[in-house]
């Protein structure tokens, strides 16, 4: 029997996961999560039953409209007796709440995942004709701070490489497991650093998906599709001497196909590489918290340093839309315009 690719247990696990969930929501909530099936990917849908259940959880604990029913008893007609009122008091209580002894807070993008989630929850019943109004449409979005982008400045980058490669700095405890992981742990950063992948993709690569004749590697995205991502010399040296190594472990079952593997010799989670990145980042940086995602913003900040080209950018990182792509970058254009103003002289000192 062929052995699942990555994703696929991925997906598994996933709609298990849902399924559970589901069990703790009102019955009517299921024709939603089929309805937006073909649209989503299954780790949206979580994300969507979480927050629909905290919106729920809290009209049966604050709201006088639910006193008389548990959560699985709401019935559907409930939702068109709610007024943009309820919902923005709802935003508010999501600022800070206890829930069986444990403080919860969401911050502005916090509340706006949940009011996205809560409009698409309403839009999905209103455009069915299931209900009369949709509140939710009415509610305004918070208005999000943008934050600086933490990205890895080019020495940075040349001194991270050097920690992994050396191992120097780490602690003798970490020494012990280095001498055991310094090759693969090399050609996972370099690959982090040198294709911009998601982690995701990058611990979902399995053997067959490198191709050193051409230097790609075949990686599946977000909502599905597979793309041939394109390295360097950089990443094929380190990736040549990562494999040597590979091809002499002999896998578990169910991770015979991983490319990347753990000291247990199983296909390495998300969770080890965030940490294997945090470990050695903090022997480069103590003011910068670094984790994959950062790695991949300092790709695409690079790759737009050098090209100019935030179309190649967007592509390369697998943004659908280029505004988003724009966003990230827009502050480089920022930094090259304030250079022009060193230039130009008006005046003879």
């Amino acid at each position: 029997m062929k052995e699942k690719a990555y994703y696929e247990n991925v997906n598994v696990k996933n709609e298990v996961k849902l399924r559970k969930l589901l069990e703790q929501l009102p019955d009517f909530c299921k024709q939603f999560f089929i309805g937006i099936e073909p649209t989503t990917s299954s780790r949206t849908r979580i994300a969507y039953a979480y927050d629909i259940g905290c919106f729920f959880d809290y009209l049966c604990d604050v709201n006088p409209i639910c006193q008389n029913y548990t959560v699985k008893d709401i019935p559907l007609s409930l939702l068109d007796e709610l007024t943009p009122m309820d919902i923005e008091e709802y935003l508010s209580y999501l600022k800070y709440y206890e829930k069986n002894g444990v403080e919860h807070t969401n911050d502005e993008r916090g509340i706006k995942r949940k009011l996205a989630s809560l409009r698409s929850f309403y839009r999905y019943y209103f455009k069915n004709d299931l209900i009369k109004n949709d509140p939710a449409v009415k509610v305004d979005m918070p208005k999000i701070h943008d934050k600086n982008i933490i990205r890895l400045d080019i020495d940075e980058v040349a001194r991270l490489l050097d920690e992994v490669e050396s191992g120097e700095s780490l602690t003798p405890r970490q020494q012990k497991y280095h001498d055991r992981t310094k090759t693969r742990d090399l050609a996972l950063m370099t690959l982090l650093l040198g294709t911009g992948i998601r982690v995701s993709e990058c611990v979902g690569l399995d053997l067959e998906d490198v191709d050193m004749r051409n230097n790609g590697i075949k990686i599946h995205r977000k909502g599905g599709a597979e793309v041939v991502v394109y390295f360097g010399e950089e990443v094929r040296e380190a990736l040549l001497a990562y494999m040597v190594e590979r091809q002499k472990i002999t896998a578990e079952d169910g991770s015979i196909n991983a490319l990347f593997l753990s000291l247990q010799n199983r296909r390495i989670s998300v969770r080890s590489v965030e940490n294997l990145v945090k470990k050695y980042a903090k022997l480069v940086t103590s003011l910068k918290h670094i984790t994959p995602h950062k790695l991949r913003s300092t790709y695409g900040t690079s790759l737009y340093r050098e090209t100019g080209d935030i179309y190649l950018v967007a592509d390369v990182l697998g943004h659908k839309d280029v505004n988003t792509t724009r966003k990230h970058y827009a502050a480089i254009d920022d930094d090259r315009r304030r250079s022009a103003a060193k230039y130009v002289k008006l005046r003879d000192v």
